[in-house]
């Protein structure tokens, strides 16, 4: 109550004036047939995450945010174009806000998809069919049959605040390590004042599973540390090797604690 007016916040208002700054200039000019004017773009924008928020189906989004079928369009739109992956494009207005960080994390997660989101029943051989084997899915479904049944694995990079700036999918038998580079490469926080983006962080921390030879030659090349522990399979060898083993590679405990940031974020992803 201030001077003898209420103020009421909506449980509809999803987005910060602040917020909706900062991805406005990165949504497209305008959606639909050209020359076709924008519908209330903060509006579809919060339809889209409170769908997601609360799991419903497009049906049941509630009618403030407009016509569910503008919405589901909407996303649709978004999500072809690529719009809906603007997290690292946003970073750079997170600067100087207890936002973007120029460590990151790279971590995992395995999903086991449901019988809808798989083929029980393949379709015969023939023309313009991408499978190869019957009971096998094309590569680019991302889902496989593993020990834990049919299952994609996500692989991401976060920031050192937990903010996602990567993200790949992958058959869930498909191993951590060759991920490394990938993610690498799709990398990039555009700058406030223009110019290249930048691509490389100044420490990456992972768990043992991107402790390998390649990916810390990848690291010292590219001058960035490696916060990365030492499997135990890997420093007995090294030990057996003696002295053409080499040292061990550097390692800094008190800074691992801070990986949990990709453990929160699949979380919250979950």
């Amino acid at each position: 109550m201030v001077a003898g007016m209420l103020l009421v916040v909506s449980r509809f208002e999803l987005l910060s004036d602040e917020q909706w700054a900062l991805i406005e200039d990165l949504l497209p000019a305008r959606t639909g047939k050209p020359g076709r004017p924008f519908s209330d773009a903060r509006a579809m924008v919060e339809g889209i995450i409170y769908r997601y928020r609360c799991g419903l189906a497009w049906r049941d989004v509630p009618a403030v945010f407009g016509p569910w079928q503008t919405i589901w369009t909407w996303h649709r739109r978004l999500a072809r174009g690529g719009h809906l992956g603007c997290g690292a494009a946003a970073a750079p207005g997170l600067r100087g806000r207890g936002g973007v960080d120029r460590l990151v994390g790279l971590g995992r997660l395995h999903h086991r998809a449901g019988a809808s989101a798989r083929h029980d029943h393949h379709p015969p051989q023939g023309a313009g069919s991408n499978y190869t084997k019957p009971g096998i899915e094309p590569l680019d479904h991302a889902i496989s049959r593993s020990r834990g049944g049919w299952t994609t694995k996500i692989h991401r990079v976060v920031d050192g605040n937990g903010r996602a700036l990567v993200t790949l999918l992958t058959p869930g038998q498909a191993g951590d390590s060759p991920m490394f580079e990938p993610l690498m490469a799709h990398l990039q926080v555009p700058r406030l004042r223009g110019g290249r983006a930048r691509t490389r962080p100044d420490r990456v921390r992972g768990d043992k599973a991107y402790s390998s030879r390649a990916i810390h030659t990848y690291l010292r090349r590219r001058k960035i540390q490696a916060v990365i522990p030492e499997p135990a399979d890997q420093a007995r060898h090294r030990k057996r090797r003696g002295s053409r083993g080499g040292r061990p590679p550097a390692f800094h405990a008190h800074d691992y604690r801070g990986r949990n940031v990709i453990e929160r974020d699949f979380n919250q992803l979950k």
